[in-house]
């Protein structure tokens, strides 16, 4: 495969997106980005992060873009979408985040500000927390929940919406919610097979 096939194969998976670091690696040398740019083949988005100009637009293309932006000196993203972004992603409740909510590492750091829109909460995700779509990662339903009712922002209205949502999709279980070790949760828990007229079950 030609070094612009093996890019085309990545961007691929990232909306149309690409780092520096990935275009090296397929084989372009960086000395080139400039003419490519130039040329109109690469749109130039964020410091060493470019678009094939010519790939489809996507929707929620900002999702990749961002996620590329948190990369590590590696270039291994370290956010993953969550909280209300999360909600908003898995289509839970009509919340609408003002600022777009990222999870990162404690110990994350970049040497540019954070841009305004971005909300970044510090922790440890574990890897049955988080789901990969197309360029990103975003936290799962459960851990979503959990997230926004510890975060204490969104109205009790909205988590009710986002857990019957949920249920009714099938991305949410009862069992889910029953094994969760989590007090609020299994208080909302106790509401929907109330609500539901359920019988508890523990």
């Amino acid at each position: 495969m030609n070094p612009q096939d093996e890019l085309f194969a990545v961007a691929d998976r990232q909306q149309g997106y690409f780092t520096s670091q990935q275009a090296e690696v397929c084989g372009i040398a960086r000395s080139n980005f400039h003419f490519r740019v130039r040329s109109g083949e690469w749109v130039k988005s964020l410091r060493g992060i470019y678009r094939l100009a010519r790939y489809p637009v996507t929707d929620r293309s900002e999702l990749v873009l961002w996620s590329l932006w948190s990369r590590d000196r590696k270039g291994n993203p370290q956010g993953v979408w969550s909280h209300e972004t999360a909600l908003d992603i898995h289509e839970l409740s009509d919340v609408m985040p003002s600022k777009m909510h990222m999870t990162v590492p404690p110990r994350f750091r970049k040497r540019d500000a954070i841009p305004k829109h971005l909300k970044l909460h510090f922790a440890t995700l574990a890897k049955s927390d988080r789901e990969t779509w197309q360029g990103y990662q975003v936290t799962t339903p459960l851990r979503t929940m959990i997230d926004v009712i510890e975060e204490g922002i969104i109205s009790p209205d909205f988590i009710k919406q986002a857990i019957q949502d949920g249920i009714k999709k099938g991305v949410l279980m009862l069992q889910d919610l029953n094994t969760a070790e989590h007090p609020k949760l299994k208080e909302y828990r106790d509401w929907y097979l109330n609500e539901h007229k359920i019988q508890k079950r523990n």
